[in-house]
């Protein structure tokens, strides 16, 4: 089949060399970013007198058409054309004659594939936004009903200090909140339109870009036709803010396998976002969580797989660029399918509060109380440091905790330590007396999400 392309070559390539270097089975992807792309320019030309009134008008109906084929399924696509531009050209051709070849007056490919991405991506980073508050919207529930509800917190995996179960949670929501951020901020450069720079230098023909990129819902235009056919700045952009996303969502997903855990038994999750074994009939495995935190390493290697690509390339427009679309299109389907996986996990959990609040009975993460008590009576916190740490060495050797200590034996390390000792010890007094702005206090947690829902609204 003659390329619509082939006029000065006179033999074909093999069938396996063009469906090497055929994109179509992935780029028709853009099928419907590429019409609207194509009914915005044909309207444009027509606006310039570059096109005839007739000819838009068979040219849109035919876009229409293909558009309306599209919806239902019915566009089929061949190797023969390489791409999802190539593709609909000819069938444009083919139902409306050769008025169809006129669409392409003033543009070209690298341009119109360029363009195809910015609405993709527009679009499904503004659903990945969604996703995200949607996410934040189940964290914020979660905290607020367990803001009082005493957890371990951990440090190097070991205990360290009590803390609100709502508040471990809401750190999580301060990360999303930023991830929404760095989307956000990329949506500047990905709302910007490439349509009209044509290969590389622009075109003869008196289009108006301004009109096109208005057509198209864009924001601004690229200033330069060079730079317009060869950025995929926005790309990285978007393939870098969402590996943060998918670390954010690892780190997570690895704290709930641990709370899954019989050693831990934090929470238990449902049975929608677990799985069985097929040889172990006692097992729920938290599946969903280890797979998210699997993918993240593919999103990884989209981003780094398309920095690689470009980091040699001359201006403006190679071949070698083909290979940025696979990534973007595989981490936008991980990132979504991640946040709505987690939104259902975590809403659906159930939170063991007695095993919870029963751990911090039993270790030492109330020691920095002792410490923080001597230092208020006027002991150098370093001393305090020294005196709590023998204490504590004294219950491993006797097999208690600091609750169990008595007051004389308190009394032998410090004679600042009075009665009152047992109340600072209290894990609940612990997590209460955290205050500071940001702390893990109940009065802070109730900031925090009231600034939180602030932001939602």
């Amino acid at each position: 089949m003659t390329k619509l392309w082939g006029g000065r070559f006179q033999q074909t390539a093999e069938q396996w060399v063009d469906a090497f270097g055929a994109s179509i089975h992935f780029d028709q992807a853009l099928v419907m970013e590429d019409i609207t792309g194509s009914l915005a320019h044909v309207q444009m030309l027509g606006e310039q007198g570059i096109l005839s009134e007739d000819e838009v008008k068979q040219i849109t109906e035919g876009l229409h058409a293909l558009q309306a084929k599209a919806e239902n399924g019915e566009l089929e696509f061949s190797i023969d054309q390489e791409d999802i531009h190539l593709n609909l050209e000819k069938q444009l051709i083919d139902l409306i004659g050769p008025v169809g070849g006129k669409l392409h007056t003033g543009r070209s490919r690298n341009d119109q594939v360029a363009t195809d991405m910015h609405l993709y991506l527009k679009k499904r980073t503004n659903e990945i936004i969604d996703l995200i508050v949607a996410f934040q919207k189940v964290l914020v529930m979660q905290a607020e009903t367990h803001v009082e509800t005493l957890a371990p917190g951990y440090t190097h995996l070991q205990r360290a200090q009590p803390v609100s179960f709502g508040h471990h949670l809401m750190t999580y929501f301060w990360m999303l909140e930023r991830d929404k951020a760095r989307f956000v901020d990329g949506l500047k450069r990905t709302d910007c339109s490439p349509l009209g720079a044509g290969a590389l230098a622009g075109t003869t023909f008196p289009i108006d870009r301004a009109r096109s990129a208005e057509l198209l819902g864009f924001s601004s235009i690229y200033e330069n036709s060079l730079d317009a056919v060869s950025d995929r700045d926005f790309i990285v952009e978007f393939l870098s803010a969402s590996s943060l996303l998918m670390t954010h969502l690892s780190r997570f997903a690895e704290e709930i396998i641990l709370w899954s855990s019989q050693e831990f038994s934090f929470i238990e999750l449902s049975d929608s976002f677990s799985t069985g074994s097929s040889i172990m009939p006692q097992k729920k495995n938290p599946d969903m969580a280890e797979l998210i935190r699997g993918k993240t390493g593919r999103v990884y290697g989209n981003l780094f797989g398309l920095l690689t690509v470009l980091k040699g390339l001359p201006l403006a427009y190679n071949k070698d660029m083909q290979e940025d679309k696979e990534g973007m299109f595989d981490t936008v389907e991980t990132v979504t399918g991640s946040l709505k996986i987690f939104a259902g996990m975590v809403e659906s959990m159930a939170v063991r509060t007695e095993t919870l609040e029963s751990a911090v009975e039993s270790d030492f993460s109330n020691a920095t109380e002792l410490a923080d008590y001597l230092a208020t009576k006027g002991m150098p916190f370093r001393e305090a440091h020294d005196v709590t740490g023998r204490v504590v060495f004294h219950c491993i050797q006797n097999g208690i905790f600091l609750k169990d200590v008595s007051l004389a034996t308190y009394q032998d390390y410090s004679s600042l330590i009075e009665d009152d000792i047992y109340t600072a010890l209290s894990p609940r007094e612990a997590v209460r007396r955290r205050n500071s702005l940001g702390g893990t206090g109940f009065e802070q947690v109730r900031l925090q999400l009231q600034k939180a829902k602030a932001l939602l609204a």
